[in-house]
């Protein structure tokens, strides 16, 4: 795997800019490796981009530490929050998962904790390997999603409108049922899985009732923009959802989400 591509399923799964991916993978890789045994490090080192072999080398003592342990000692590393070092962890382990593949991921699961199965289970199913991906039957490609949403917001900016897109979709992933999350999958465009697929590992597959007022905030949050201009994209997303996935998964998706959010939507 190059190296690009693990940092970016960092970024994507974790939902942290890219720039910041590098500063996260070799500690996180550093404290693993500080709990298994030396030769799992070596196989799974084997699958890592050669910059980021050396990381997990062990440099002290083996330790053993349940998970909580371990997100502590990633929330003390990187001086973040355990909500934040739960994220990160989710999206360093995605991104062995898809460099290392299921063989070598089940066999570092046997070495840790049962605690850390959740994690590595929503870390598997958040970056599925190549041949497991969905093939696309939707009806919007990439660009035309993002343009749909752009014009229906009246944005000119596309980054803007991208954060926006993905913050969204990752919080109806957070919001809905796993089976309509599995549902959508072939209806979008490959680049917009992932923030569904991260939402929905949040969720520790269930839907989480989120009220519609921290929806808005943390889709604000999310996107780096204010609470206003999130009710605008997020009114403009809902527009176009419909013409990517079909009225029916539409409706489905709607079926799920309280009478109360009706007034963030333009669509239905």
């Amino acid at each position: 795997m190059e190296h690009r591509e693990f940092l970016t399923i960092i970024e994507q799964v974790a939902g942290v800019p890219f720039e910041v991916t590098d500063n996260v993978a070799c500690p996180t890789l550093r404290i693993l490796a500080r709990r298994i045994t030396t030769g799992q490090a070596k196989q799974i080192a084997a699958h890592l981009p050669v910059p980021l072999r050396p990381c997990l080398d062990p440099e002290a003592n083996p330790e053993k530490y349940h998970l909580d342990g371990f997100l502590q000692r990633v929330a003390d590393q990187l001086d973040v929050d355990s909500v934040t070092a739960e994220r990160l962890a989710l999206g360093v382990f995605a991104a062995i998962w898809r460099a290392a593949g299921p063989d070598e991921f089940n066999d570092l699961r046997s070495e840790l904790p049962k605690d850390f199965y959740p994690l590595m289970d929503a870390a598997a199913e958040a970056v599925p390997l190549p041949e497991d991906e969905p093939l696309f039957i939707g009806g919007l490609t990439h660009d035309e999603f993002i343009d749909r949403v752009a014009e229906q917001a009246g944005i000119t900016d596309r980054d803007r409108v991208s954060r926006a897109v993905e913050a969204v979709l990752e919080m109806i992933g957070l919001r809905i049922s796993p089976g309509q999350v599995a549902d959508l999958i072939p209806m979008l465009p490959l680049e917009l899985r992932a923030p569904l697929r991260r939402g929905n590992s949040r969720s520790r597959r269930g839907a989480v009732p989120l009220s519609p007022d921290v929806f808005l905030h943390d889709t604000a949050k999310r996107a780096g923009i204010t609470r206003q201009e999130a009710l605008k994209d997020l009114r403009a997303v809902f527009a176009v959802l419909p013409q990517a996935v079909g009225d029916k998964e539409y409706d489905d998706v709607i079926s799920q989400l309280p009478g109360e959010y009706r007034p963030m939507r333009k669509h239905g």
